[in-house]
């Protein structure tokens, strides 16, 4: 399977446009598949320059309503005139950050024939499914970090509900594909025990203070007792990334835009 890294918030070198988002096409035996499409057109300029043709993509998906993993979708609709475009069904609810700035996903979008909703779980192809995972155990609480969401006129702490996981089985492994794990990574991690997941911690917001460097080692530690090897960019935060790095060894890597990984 190759991973290419469409768009993350820092450049594998200074030709790839850098963005405060995530877009990754992956290259399955059988699909072509665009997972996110960053915060804007950008990342398909950085598609052009690596060789990838989004034109020869099969599915499109969003693995949750923020305009980070969503702003490129129109240009894409318009470079692709065939692959399906699944989204949770709750993605275009309207959300708002913790300075309650309106993060959600472009409200034109909706009257896009190509878009297809989801909920639960979803087979889209062989070896190919979507998750939500509401409802699921958790051992970890969530946190919100200051997010809501707008509910019949009511504004109410986020629960991510609109967050969906893209699981791949193919020769016998397992590979997870999540945005930002916005429902904990310990979490995810624990429901699903993927060989492989690629996608971001949400630590960003971690200080690096003893505090926070006592969580992240926690952090570092239930994550490794999973047979997992996980690559992760984005919210995850680049000082939080090296600090766990530094505990993780080969069981973490960092994707930048322009980034391309065989797995």
């Amino acid at each position: 399977m190759k991973i290419t890294t469409l768009m993350e918030n820092t450049p594998r070198a200074d030709c790839y446009a850098a963005e405060h988002g995530l877009s990754l096409f992956i290259e399955t035996k059988t699909k072509n598949i665009l997972f996110d499409s960053g915060p804007s057109e950008a990342f398909a300029d950085n598609a052009e320059k690596l060789g990838v043709d989004l034109g020869k993509t099969d599915i499109a998906i969003l693995s949750h309503g923020h305009y980070d993993h969503s702003g490129g979708l129109l240009r894409f609709l318009q470079l692709n005139d065939k692959a399906p475009v699944y989204m949770q069904k709750d993605a275009f609810e309207a959300h708002f950050n913790n300075q309650m700035k309106d993060i959600g996903v472009d409200p034109s979008l909706q009257k896009s024939d190509r878009i297809v909703f989801t909920d639960g779980q979803r087979k889209l192809a062989e070896g190919i499914t979507l998750f939500t995972c509401n409802g699921e155990k958790l051992i970890r609480p969530i946190e919100t970090n200051g997010m809501t969401v707008k509910r019949d006129g009511v504004l109410l702490p986020e629960d991510f509900r609109h967050e969906q996981y893209l699981l791949i089985e193919e020769e016998g492994r397992r590979y997870l594909f999540s945005g930002c794990s916005h429902k904990g990574i310990i979490n995810i991690t624990n429901w699903f025990r993927p060989d492989v997941l690629v996608g971001g911690f949400h630590f960003m917001g971690v200080s690096l203070d003893e505090a926070g460097k006592a969580f992240l080692s926690e952090a570092a530690e239930t994550l490794c007792a999973f047979d997992t090897v996980y690559y992760t960019g984005h919210c995850t935060g680049v000082e939080q990334y090296e600090f766990m790095k530094q505990l993780m060894g080969d069981r973490l890597h960092y994707i930048s835009s322009g980034s391309v990984v065989e797995v």
